[in-house]
């Protein structure tokens, strides 16, 4: 019972964030007839649900972790304000390239729209490989009672393969959309990213056994061989 109760409210996020989504993209456009929009709607979803159901058979924990999230569900006082800022970015890096597509403001060749479109699946891929290595992957930041550091898959390259993933996908939706314009939010919300993630580090080593030890292990955040 408690199992088919995850399912079903796991399902029913995956609906609210398809609609959620689909008014962010064709209610600014005004528009039914934005292809680009279609096809960013499609892989967003699709990677969404496909992820979901997989860790709904393989680690329904990690599913019912990040059932808690949005700033009203981060512990922590400066990490409630971060976690409100980018999720108002959030949006404005689908709103701004709806704009975009309704006013004319800019244009984006086709095979750079596919690129984008390649950006945001390879973003999501990242988080799935993130998801799979490590089963404490919270959408707020917490330590559990038995958890552990996790330093191989994508951990042994980078201390934050999710947030550089999550990068990667950001970035490419305005370019999916066809807007350069949806570049501006996106360079803000890596801004609250890198903010989050320092906080982040900070808290980490003072709560979890370990962590020093493998910041010291392994020395990039986002990117190796940059920062």
């Amino acid at each position: 019972m408690a199992r088919q109760n995850l399912t079903k409210r796991a399902l029913t996020g995956i609906g609210w964030l398809a609609l959620m989504l689909a008014a962010l993209i064709f209610g600014p456009a005004w528009s039914l007839t934005y292809w680009q929009g279609w096809i960013l709607w499609f892989l967003f979803t699709a990677s969404c649900l496909a992820i979901t159901l997989h860790l709904l058979r393989h680690d329904p924990a990690l599913v019912e972790r990040r059932m808690k999230s949005g700033p009203t569900a981060e512990r922590e006082p400066s990490q409630k304000i971060i976690h409100a800022f980018a999720s108002v970015l959030f949006c404005a890096i689908i709103v701004v390239p709806s704009l975009d597509h309704r006013f004319g403001w800019s244009a984006v060749l086709v095979a750079l729209i596919i690129v984008g479109d390649c950006l945001v699946v390879l973003g999501f891929w990242i988080v799935f490989l993130v998801f799979r290595e490590n089963s404490f992957a919270s959408s707020i930041i917490e330590v559990s009672a038995d958890q552990k550091v996790v330093s191989t898959g994508p951990y042994a390259w980078v201390r934050h393969p999710m947030y550089a993933g999550a990068l990667l996908l950001l970035a490419g939706i305005p370019i999916a959309l066809g807007s350069w314009w949806g570049l501006a939010p996106v360079a803000l919300i890596g801004g609250a990213l890198v903010w989050r993630l320092l906080d982040e580090e900070q808290y980490l080593a003072r709560h979890l056994a370990g962590y020093e030890a493998y910041q010291r292990q392994v020395r990039w955040r986002l990117a190796p061989g940059l920062w």
